[in-house]
């Protein structure tokens, strides 16, 4: 035997409860020969007589009183199910779990966030800082809602959206030889020298390796291999080595004469930013919100 579903225990427990289909249909907000055919399906399927139908109205039969207590167990049960269901969604709905690549999260997220928390305070969004790399597979395998990454191709897999344009720079500390060249820098020159480089995976030093390999220059092995766009502009500054980063990573330093941008001659070093989402999965609620802010205000 099927079990019953729930709409139509509760309307038997409201017939009980009002004596007349007419006012039980008229409560669930249905026609009452709909009601009435459902009552007649519920007896059929449960094989029982549930009703007495008069012309006054409607009374449960004895064995009829007995379903409508089980029903009304039921029915507690599946409002306590459907309550909670509606509080779990509540909770996930103002959770953001967020992934972005460096450069992106630590120069262009934080106003992006800022944005989101005045039209959204309630929303509580964790960020997952890391590679590009590790950013379209926390976005395919749903633990991020919402990813940025600087890579300069579009990933496979996912939903992407273009968001703003980037240029990558070679910097050096002021007293680096190449701060007095009076030329732009060659590929050549720049592949034949070891950089302070990011790790692999990392969009800023795939742009990179591919610029170089377009220009037809084969890289030396790297310097430096750190893990953070900060820890290499920090190197960058302390004189350890040259590097390749982002503008936005250089400005400030840039501004303050601490670090110096070489130019480059027939070298293309600039990428796309994009966003990227779960293939298929269209975006609402804080992660649409903060797309939209994040193409409203790229930079």
């Amino acid at each position: 035997m099927t079990p019953p579903d729930s709409e139509s225990l509760r309307l038997l427990v409201l017939v009980g409860e009002l004596g007349s289909i007419g006012a039980a249909a008229a409560e669930l907000r249905i026609s009452q020969p709909s009601a009435s055919k459902r009552l007649t399906r519920l007896e059929r399927q449960l094989g029982l007589d549930l009703l007495e139908r008069t012309r006054q109205g409607c009374t449960t039969t004895p064995a009829g009183e007995m379903v409508c207590g089980w029903a009304r167990e039921v029915l507690a049960h599946v409002d306590g199910l459907m309550n909670g269901v509606r509080a779990l969604r509540a909770q996930q709905e103002s959770k953001l779990r967020v992934a972005a690549s460096m450069t992106v999260a630590e120069y262009l997220v934080p106003r992006w966030i800022s944005r989101l928390r005045e039209a959204l305070p309630e929303v509580h969004l964790e960020l997952d800082v890391t590679n590009s790399a590790a950013v379209t597979e926390a976005v395919r395998h749903g633990q991020a809602d919402l990813g940025f990454i600087e890579a300069p191709d579009p990933p496979e897999g996912v939903s992407v959206r273009y968001l703003t344009g980037d240029r990558m720079i070679v910097i050096v500390p002021p007293g680096h030889p190449w701060s007095r060249l009076r030329r732009p820098l060659t590929a050549g020159e720049l592949a034949a020298t070891p950089l302070i480089v990011r790790e692999q995976g990392s969009g800023t030093r795939e742009k990179l390796a591919r610029a170089l390999a377009e220009a037809g220059a084969t890289p030396v092995a790297p310097l430096l291999e750190l893990s953070s766009t900060t820890a290499v502009r920090n190197a960058v500054v302390a004189g350890a080595g040259p590097a390749v980063l982002s503008v936005l990573a250089a400005a400030t330093d840039l501004a303050e004469n601490r670090l110096v941008e070489v130019p480059v001659a027939e070298l293309d070093l600039r990428r796309p930013l994009h966003a990227v989402w779960r293939s298929g999965l269209q975006l609402t609620g804080p992660a649409a919100a903060l797309l939209a802010t994040a193409v409203r205000v790229p930079d």
